[in-house]
């Protein structure tokens, strides 16, 4: 799936998606974060669990940060999650949410942190510069970004820029590899790995909690304004629909990420164990939820009438945070989906 980048209004979100849905791991495989340090690759080990100075090579040069950092700003939202998870509130984020509509699991870690809100600045026009400076952070963490290429040379002058050591990544390397990236740089090696184990866990205590998920075949699909989207296609990555103990319909792989529209006339193709759907863009979308289930087609269908289709509702952000998963997500996605999947399998 794509990275946990600057948060968009969910629909704009999840019409992105329609290219790269990475759910819970995201999309592409590891990838090299250029991250060392000035001395050897011994150094670098230890440079990373909290020794300083710490060397990090980006796509656009060359990144020293010379004591550990207390000030950190974030230029995305999956970049304040980092912060988050790591313990750490930063001191001025972009305000992607419209000030007030705040993912519900990110103001459970802003509350555990002892804070009722973030400072923010509008991000309506991009990076506010200005205001990032005026908030002197020690750092400065664009790992889920993709206006990289135009805010390095005007943040690099505020403070060390965290960022990804090659331009192709800003898509491509997955939650995990971010959080590890910004960790180094931190000195919060050791906390990111424990992150990253506990959402593990998470899951795999998910799963073993619902043996009936084992096997089943989903379908996946958004409503998007030009078409039914085929979300769950074949060499879609794994996310968390599968780390749940589902698997891909065989008919997945007559879909990819550059071919994923299902007509009206072919919604037989949406057919598995169990149908999950999503309307991010409500009335505006190709056709409402009470028009596509009202359909004679779509109600013929053998997962419809036996009850094993279920909405993934997208106003609570749950949709936005399986397609754009980010370091603080997975417990709270997993406790809000796996209720929705039983009852699904259930045919309830």
């Amino acid at each position: 799936m794509s990275p946990s980048v600057r948060r968009r209004p969910l629909a704009a979100a999840l019409l992105a998606s329609t290219t790269c849905l990475g759910l819970l791991t995201a999309c592409g495989g590891s990838a090299d974060t250029g991250t060392g340090s000035s001395g050897s690759s011994g150094s670098q080990a230890s440079a990373g669990g909290g020794s300083f100075p710490v060397a990090l090579t980006n796509a656009w040069g060359r990144t020293e940060v010379k004591e550990k950092p207390v000030r950190v700003a974030t230029v995305s939202d999956g970049d304040t999650a980092i912060a988050l998870a790591l313990g750490l509130v930063p001191v001025i984020t972009p305000d992607v949410e419209d000030g007030d509509l705040v993912a519900e699991y990110k103001q459970r870690a802003i509350t555990k942190l002892g804070e009722k809100r973030l400072r923010t600045y509008d991000d309506t026009d991009g990076t506010d510069y200005e205001a990032i400076a005026a908030e002197e952070p020690d750092v400065i963490l664009g790992v889920n970004t993709w206006d990289m290429d135009t805010d390095y040379a005007k943040l690099s002058p505020i403070a060390p820029v965290v960022t990804f050591a090659d331009k192709k990544q800003s898509d491509t390397l997955t939650w995990q590899e971010r959080l590890r990236t910004a960790a180094k740089a931190l000195g919060l090696t050791e906390k990111a790995d424990a992150v990253i184990a506990a959402n593990e866990k998470t899951l795999k205590d998910a799963a073993a909690a619902h043996p009936e998920f084992e096997g089943k075949t989903y379908t996946y699909s958004v409503v998007h304004p030009e078409q039914i989207t085929y979300m769950s296609y074949a060499d879609q990555d794994p996310g968390v629909f599968e780390q749940l103990g589902l698997v891909k319909h065989p008919r997945s792989k007559d879909y990819s990420a550059n071919k994923n529209g299902v007509s009206l006339e072919n919604l037989d193709e949406l057919e598995s164990d169990v149908l999950l759907m999503t309307y991010p863009f409500g009335d505006e979308g190709l056709l409402s939820a009470s028009e596509l289930e009202t359909n004679k087609l779509f109600r013929s269908l053998d997962v419809v009438k036996g009850k094993h289709f279920a909405v993934v509702p997208s106003e609570n952000t749950l949709a936005s945070a399986i397609a754009y998963p980010d370091a603080l997500s997975a417990p709270w996605v997993v406790e809000n989906l796996t209720p929705i999947l039983a009852k699904a399998v259930a045919g309830r």
